[in-house]
């Protein structure tokens, strides 16, 4: 800082920056961890880690395309950080400019927030957001409430843009009781003796353990995950790790988390061998389950539901209060909770007539939908 004629040093005002992902991610990693710390509604997929895995299975063109937003106070900190994406996408059938997540859908992360100090001036990062071209952004998978998002759509508003959310996906979770035996009585009678007996006659029929992935045997583990999720889902069309981007993208982010000792990576065997695979991570008080695998072979023993049971008294034992399904709906995690988070979408429209198109069709859509859902009875 400079002195001024008085002698008193100029304090320097909070400033924003516009880079490419990669520069902040290489310049400014401290800020990442530090600020992800302090943005507790963020899961993993919105840190460093998950940014880091992304871009480096990302091609040229998807990181020529992202930009990071760094927000610095007066002491030149970071204090807040978003990493954004400019590019066309589909809106209400029309190709439009916009601006997204920078690591976008792939590989299907949820529970997103803008990381950012609690005392970060997010309107001072609004003129760097308007100097992008695009005329719609759009942030989705954000986590229910998003605490910092609310607080950039508050300053986006004040800036001149219309603000809608939306609700997005659903994400069954779990609290998690203080013991194990407290969780079984949570359960049904007929559930309780049903995983009972599934346990003593596996382990009655086989030798059965449990093998724990990290750093030393982690290519082993992800190769045995990757392959009896295929086998799962060889009938079916194929499973999630068939696209190659996608497996990469996850085994990048495997390798960190396993560094970081968050790695939730565990195959079970039977008499020697996986018989079934499950993956997912920890982070403060909750466990992420993303994938699992299984040999189609055991299906009689329910070896996927036997290790579940495993990971969720694990999870117990180890102190976490929520085990998080993350997205879907589908039926087996309806055997495990009736509990569910929906996850939020914002939509932001530019000052100026392209946004105020875009808001019109935007409407029309709306009233459109509502208008089909009540011709077929559904609720709107």
């Amino acid at each position: 800082m400079s002195p001024n004629l008085a002698g008193n040093a100029i304090e320097r005002p909070t400033t924003a920056v516009c880079v490419p992902l990669t520069e902040a991610l290489t310049h400014d990693a401290a800020a990442w961890e530090r600020l992800g710390e302090r943005s507790g509604a963020a899961s993993p997929f919105a840190g460093l880690t998950w940014h880091r895995a992304w871009a480096d299975s990302a091609s040229d063109e998807e990181l020529r395309a992202t930009r990071c937003v760094v927000l610095r106070d007066a002491q030149g900190d970071a204090t807040a950080l978003l990493p954004v994406a400019v590019g066309t996408v589909t809106f209400r059938r029309r190709p439009v400019a916009a601006l997204t997540w920078a690591v976008g859908d792939v590989g299907c992360p949820d529970h997103l927030d803008l990381l950012a100090d609690p005392s970060a001036e997010l309107d001072e990062a609004v003129p760097a957001l308007l100097s992008l071209p695009w005329d719609v952004a759009i942030l989705s998978n954000l986590t229910p409430g998003a605490p910092n998002t609310v607080r950039l759509a508050a300053a986006l508003t004040r800036a001149g843009c219309v603000v809608r959310w939306n609700a997005a996906t659903r994400c069954p979770y779990l609290d998690l009781p203080s013991t194990w035996d407290e969780y079984l009585r949570s359960l049904s009678a007929n559930r309780r003796q049903v995983l009972r007996r599934r346990e003593r006659n596996l382990e009655r029929d086989h030798a059965v353990t449990l093998t724990h992935y990290d750093p030393t045997n982690l290519a082993a583990g992800w190769r045995h995950l990757v392959e009896l999720h295929e086998r799962r889902w060889a009938t079916d069309g194929g499973g999630t790790f068939r696209d190659p981007r996608v497996e990469r993208l996850h085994r990048a982010f495997a390798e960190q988390l396993a560094r970081r000792g968050q790695l939730w990576l565990t195959t079970l065997d039977l008499d020697g061998t996986p018989a079934a695979a499950w993956y997912g991570f920890a982070d403060r008080d909750t466990v992420y389950f993303y994938q699992s695998g299984r040999d189609p072979r055991w299906e009689d023993k329910s070896v996927g539901v036997a290790l579940m049971v495993k990971m969720i008294r694990r999870a117990i034992e180890g102190g976490y209060r929520r085990f998080d399904f993350l997205r879907g709906d589908e039926g087996y995690k309806r055997e495990w909770t009736a509990s569910e988070a929906v996850t939020q979408e914002l939509v932001a429209f530019r000052p100026g007539w392209r946004g105020r198109w875009l808001r019109g069709l935007d409407w029309a859509g709306r009233v459109r939908a509502r208008l089909r859902a009540g011709a077929a009875g559904k609720p709107t």
